[in-house]
């Protein structure tokens, strides 16, 4: 289990981290200056979920070389799906943010928070319930 879990995290890591990078240079471009405050609010928040979410998701591998040879695997694997699991709750925060900044920017219309929630919708289905409900429909006693 600590094979796929590792496996898991390496995708969501890569994501995150190329995210967070991007998110980190917002702030030293020209145009920056030129948002509005709410817009500048947001974008602190999405840098910090997305310092958090990068934390939650490379803290399984810190757990991993931590106690590595203490005999604690079973208990390792469980914390470090826990921290993967928060970590991709905080990684659909950080999108929904940086989507809903993004399209605010780009376009003022009220549309905006109804694409963003289509998305987050969409997220969720994937992210979340068809794993959900797979794991229901076809796990074995």
């Amino acid at each position: 289990m600590w094979g796929e879990l590792i496996q898991e995290i390496r995708v969501a890591q890569t994501g995150v981290q190329i995210l967070f990078g991007f998110l980190l240079t917002v702030v030293f471009t020209p145009r920056y200056a030129d948002l509005r405050d709410i817009d500048q609010v947001i974008y602190i928040v999405t840098v910090v979920l997305g310092a958090c979410a990068t934390g939650a998701l490379i803290g399984p591998v810190s757990l991993h070389r931590l106690v590595s040879g203490r005999r604690v695997k079973p208990q390792a694997v469980q914390v470090a799906s826990r921290l993967t699991l928060v970590g991709l709750l905080l990684l659909l925060a950080t999108m929904t943010s940086s989507l809903l900044l993004i399209l605010r920017v780009a376009t003022h219309d009220a549309f905006v928070p109804w694409l963003v929630a289509a998305v987050v919708a969409w997220y969720g289905l994937c992210w979340f319930v068809l794993p959900l409900w797979t794991r229901s429909h076809y796990t074995t006693d």
